[in-house]
């Protein structure tokens, strides 16, 4: 789910490169939107789905704008997004696309996504030393004892 937000966040934000997890957590949460919009345009009797067209036309920037970005991400310009125009074959070849391991380290669309956020978590907290073994003084009686 915050992947979707932070699409949405990004609204209209055509550069920089998206992780694959991004692309397609936005692409699940946005089916299942659609398909609760859809639902609740049948209970209000909305013939012509009209909740459902301006909920399409809200998505339409930010979906355009992940996408773009998922191309930056294998090295590609957003404008093979166009691609998807050729019947067919071409959107077969834009999901391929939108599957396929961004490129590792930086590309000329920017940082790759998937090594800044492992770089922004924390490192995990070392184990704590075990404190050292107490020597007893042989002159020393332990507590509780009587000598």
């Amino acid at each position: 789910m915050n992947y979707y937000i932070e699409v949405i966040k990004k609204y209209a934000v055509f550069t920089g490169r998206a992780r694959r997890s991004e692309y397609w957590y936005f692409v699940l949460f946005n089916f299942l939107a659609a398909i609760v919009v859809v639902f609740l345009g049948g209970l209000f009797n909305d013939r012509d789905q009209t909740l459902y067209r301006l909920y399409v036309l809200a998505m339409f920037l930010p979906a355009l704008g992940v996408t773009i970005r998922r191309l930056h991400d294998i090295g590609k310009s957003g404008w093979w997004i166009l691609f998807v125009l050729v019947p067919v074959v071409g959107a077969i070849f834009v999901i391929v696309w939108e599957a396929t391991e961004g490129q590792p380290g930086s590309n000329k669309y920017g940082p790759n996504p998937k090594e800044t956020a492992n770089a922004q978590q924390p490192a995990p907290a070392p184990a704590a030393a075990p404190e050292p073994a107490k020597s007893v003084d042989s002159n020393e009686t332990p507590a509780g004892t009587n000598n």
